[in-house]
């Protein structure tokens, strides 16, 4: 057994998202990561998004935290080969830092992104939307893990979320990991309300408490698309895939501390929906939104 296997799920994410160490080569950073298991054998959207926000803090001053990220994502990545980050420093100004990430493999790209930093404690106007009220305790609902476990040695996603996923997850409305919400697609909504943390703690840098807030909500954004449209992600045929992702951060973020994502979904056509979340701490600060479009077909009957 390798130090690697008696890693918790949480401690794994932790070493996956410190990276290696940046060379340069011609005004660019090329800095080397490697890749979580995910059950499709892809690299996991999420992973790689919050990697190339941690490749891109690498090249700025740590006094600048990331503000927003906003990524393309172009092919499928092999989560058997590692992943190479070239960091391009595309301005530095007195209050931003804005840095172009391109990740490669060796069939080609998978994913560009954009990412910006600013001097943190930067004083303007202020105000946010308020947390809703009446949101049951995360604590007294089921998680995951909980739900999936006595179907862990039926499917590779059920076992993911039984015992390999770093975070716990619990659904306010219920769960499509199951079924369709015909009352929900009934009622032409994809509204739904999801706590989240890291299952363990972290005691790390608050950039990459922010990372893992990006990668955490990879795993909830497109349930509201497939909630509205009155399907599930148990489907028969059906096939997704994330197309891009844009995340902002207006606050710190504790991820060993519950947050509620308040989630939506306005629109879907041409095979794309679009969801998007307001993601609060447990005391109700609004510490970041976030917008992804996804890519989702299902057979013809």
């Amino acid at each position: 057994m390798t130090k690697s296997d008696t890693l918790t799920p949480l401690e794994r994410l932790v070493k996956v998202l410190r990276l290696g160490e940046p060379s340069e080569y011609r005004g660019h950073s090329y800095i080397n990561g490697e890749s979580l298991y995910f059950p499709t054998g892809r690299v996991y959207g999420g992973q790689v998004i919050a990697q190339s926000l941690i490749a891109a803090s690498k090249t700025v001053d740590p006094a600048r935290l990331p503000h927003s990220i906003h990524g393309y994502f172009i092919a499928a990545g092999d989560i058997r080969q590692d992943l190479l980050f070239d960091v391009e420093k595309l301005r530095d100004g007195r209050s931003f830092s804005a840095r172009r990430v391109n990740v490669t493999q060796s069939e080609g790209p998978i994913l560009t992104a954009i990412a910006s930093f600013q001097v943190a404690g930067q004083s303007g106007v202020e105000f946010a939307d308020p947390m809703p009220t009446d949101v049951p305790a995360p604590e007294s609902l089921k998680s995951a893990k909980e739900l999936m476990e006595p179907y862990a040695d039926q499917s590779p996603f059920a076992k993911f979320y039984a015992k390999k996923s770093p975070f716990d997850i619990r659904h306010v409305t219920r769960t499509i990991m199951f079924g369709a919400d015909k009352e929900s697609a009934a009622q032409d909504s994809g509204r739904q309300m999801v706590w989240m943390k890291a299952d363990g703690t972290a005691d790390v840098p608050q950039v990459m408490h922010r990372a893992m807030l990006a990668l955490g909500c990879d795993q909830v954004m497109m349930e509201p698309v497939l909630r509205r449209a009155g399907l599930s992600i148990s489907t028969p045929g059906i096939s997704y895939a994330s197309i891009d992702h844009s995340m902002w951060w207006y606050r710190d973020v504790d991820i060993n501390q519950w947050h509620l994502y308040v989630q939506d979904t306005p629109t879907a056509a041409h095979g794309r929906g679009l969801g998007v979340a307001k993601v609060y701490s447990q005391d109700g600060e609004l510490v970041a939104a976030m917008a992804q479009e996804a890519m989702i077909r299902v057979p013809q009957q």
